[in-house]
């Protein structure tokens, strides 16, 4: 059974040493030579071919940004009357609203569950490590159609609520249904970083500050806290770029963001080409504040205890569990009950008018070959497509390292909307690329470049993982570069290579705008599928496809990604 370190692991987070910066959650590079498990040997100079490849990656994934740049500059409208009219400031604003207050909640959570589940004595906590993680596998957009189908009029919370004289539920919907949405399924990016980096302080520490009459709380605040900074700033970055960029769960609770306003004037350049390149530099400009500030922040180097302190929560411990099964139920056991429920129901009454599940069964062996075959496809070039760049990161003293680097981060920092509507623009407005609209090659290459930052990370920490000795002796029994790369390096990565192109698949499956936007016509994932099934009314089908794609998700991130989390030490 996998710990939240080991998990926290495969995200990019370190369960041993300093706190995880944003860097180390692929949205950033650490210098050369400072990756875990790397060598303390110095960094050599970088091979130019290496450094050209580099440059051309780094041109891909620059490529989104630079065309929303060009064509801000080359719309006939007024660029900046468009960017300060009240249809952008206010759906703006809402965006902004939204992503700083999911980002702060989903930072308490995940903050206070990973201090529950690695530093006090709260019952079951071994089961809880395990589960806090796995909302990270339920689309955004699936949450929000299940609670808005669960506390509808005659939903499944008002059926279970009844015999209590419960006849009517409060309607979710706006600002916060979409907050309460958002916080319960994004909470995980702060939970793994922060559970990785508490789990690797010294005891000494806090036993320290308990010695000199500090309370538990008191020790939490200024000690423990302190120290798991870096790592909640990280996670709440996450969050707040996943908020910002939201468009299915803002969709559903009809919460006017700025993804919206971009998603309905798809079809008009002059006005979502601006909303894009808005939303493009918020959240770059977010990014590069996050890292001026990590700077800043001094951190006390950890090594790793086989006992990590432990405080005994004494009568807060029942309630603290409370508070645990609470979050775990809404974020994890709500959801999937109520796509069950639907799915049970259709498939108990397949005449009753809700869908006839029983032929639709089969029909689901189309979308699921689709969302496994691309998002598998796009992972692996993803890995390998950064390669180039995280080697040259890690183990070569050069500039185009950290510009390369910056590239390759933006494309995660960019809204998966504004990727895909700079690719559709790109291939329709020139002629020789224009047969790549809505085809596999171009949503590969979109779900590439969105996430590729997540490959970089994986990439970044299996190169550091191989010991410079193994390559050096390689050369001396006279290896040449691309010998010793196959036989002796490639082997040794392939584990952190794996979880890596995990992150990805994971993500690539859970995309809905880019697909939306870039898919062939008639070409449907489960993401799609249940978008569809949404607008159509059709919860027997949401609930059959929702738990296919959560049971998808589920496996393929434990096989590629927590089952292989100690190996990326």
């Amino acid at each position: 059974m996998a710990s939240s370190a080991e998990v926290g692991t495969a995200l990019g987070a370190e369960p041993i040493g300093p706190a995880p910066a944003p860097a180390d959650l692929g949205l950033g590079a650490r210098s050369p030579g400072s990756t875990p498990g790397a060598t303390k040997a110095p960094a050599r100079r970088a091979p130019w071919l290496l450094a050209l490849v580099s440059i051309g990656v780094a041109s891909v994934f620059a490529a989104p940004t630079g065309y929303l740049v060009w064509r801000s500059t080359d719309l006939e409208s007024d660029l900046w009357s468009t960017v300060t009219s009240s249809t952008t400031l206010e759906p703006l604003a809402r965006s902004l609203t939204l992503a700083v207050l999911v980002s702060v909640t989903a930072a308490a959570i995940g903050t206070g569950l990973a201090w529950l589940l690695t530093r006090t004595d709260v019952p079951g906590r071994r089961v809880w490590r395990i589960l806090a993680p796995l909302p990270l596998v339920i689309p955004s957009f699936v949450g929000a159609a299940a609670f808005l189908a669960a506390l509808a009029p005659g939903g499944l919370v008002e059926e279970l609520l009844a015999p209590l004289g419960v006849v009517r539920m409060p309607r979710l919907s706006g600002l916060p249904g979409a907050w309460l949405v958002l916080s319960l399924f994004t909470y995980p990016y702060v939970y793994l970083p922060v559970a990785a980096r508490l789990g690797a302080l010294p005891p000494s520490l806090e036993e320290s500050a308990r010695l000199l009459g500090r309370r538990p709380t008191a020790v939490f605040r200024t000690v423990v806290l302190p120290q798991a900074a870096s790592a909640v700033w990280a996670g709440a970055l996450l969050v707040f770029l996943y908020a910002i960029s939201d468009f299915g769960a803002v969709e559903l609770m009809r919460y006017g963001t700025l993804t919206r306003e971009i998603f309905s004037t798809r079809l008009d350049p002059a006005t979502s080409v601006p909303l894009s390149l808005v939303l493009a530099v918020v959240a770059l400009v977010v990014v590069a504040a996050e890292r001026a500030a990590g700077r800043r922040r001094a951190r006390t180097e950890a090594v790793r205890q086989k006992r990590p302190l432990q405080v005994p929560l004494g009568r807060w411990r029942w309630p603290a569990t409370g508070a645990v099964v609470a979050v775990l139920g809404l974020a994890l056991l709500a959801p999937v009950a109520v796509l069950a429920y639907w799915a049970g129901r259709g498939l108990a009454n397949p005449g009753s008018g809700t869908v006839e599940l029983r032929t639709d069964l089969g029909a689901l062996g189309a979308p699921a070959f689709n969302t496994i075959s691309v998002s598998l496809v796009a992972a692996v070039v993803a890995v390998v497509v950064v390669m180039p760049v995280a080697y040259l990161t890690t183990r070569h003293r050069s500039r185009v390292s950290g510009v390369s680097n910056a590239f390759v981060v933006a494309g995660f920092a960019l809204p998966g909307l504004v990727v895909a509507l700079a690719l559709v623009f790109w291939t329709l407005s020139s002629g020789p690329l224009a047969g790549l609209y809505q085809t596999v090659p171009l949503l590969i290459f979109a779900y590439v470049v969105h996430f590729g930052a997540q490959a970089m990370r994986a990439d970044q920490v299996a190169v550091g993982a191989v010991p410079r000795r193994l390559d050096d002796a390689a050369r001396m029994l006279g290896a040449g570069r691309a010998r010793r790369f196959v036989t002796v390096e490639l082997p040794l990565m392939v584990p952190g290579l794996a979880a890596g192109a995990g992150l990805v698949l994971l993500s690539a499956m859970k995309e809905l705008p880019a697909t939306l936007l870039l898919a062939p016509p008639n070409f449907q994932t489960l993401a799609t599928r249940l978008w569809s099934a949404n607008e159509s009314n059709h919860f027997a089908q949401m609930g059959l496809t929702g738990l296919v794609l959560v049971a998808l998700s589920g496996l393929l991130t434990w096989l590629l990604v927590v089952r292989r989390a100690d190996r990326l030490d």
